[in-house]
């Protein structure tokens, strides 16, 4: 496995960025309350590798902020 600078050393891969992905929505319930196809989009390119966290976010935030995601 080539290591992706993207991601952190402990969400190389789909298994664990969806495992981050779960712990961060028990963290910040709002990330579990975004439920929406939109967001579900998001996480889903989250965990498939396409954006990185911080992308993720942005684009939710801007989501969110644009009345797309609830």
């Amino acid at each position: 496995m080539v290591y992706d600078a993207r991601f952190g050393s402990h969400a190389q891969t789909p298994a664990q960025r969806k495992w981050v992905l779960a712990q961060m929505q028990a963290f910040l319930p709002r990330l579990k309350a975004r439920n929406s196809p939109s967001a579900q989009q998001l996480y889903a390119r989250y965990v498939a590798g396409e954006l990185s966290w911080a992308a993720m976010r942005q684009a939710l935030d801007a989501a969110f902020e644009a009345g797309r995601v609830g």
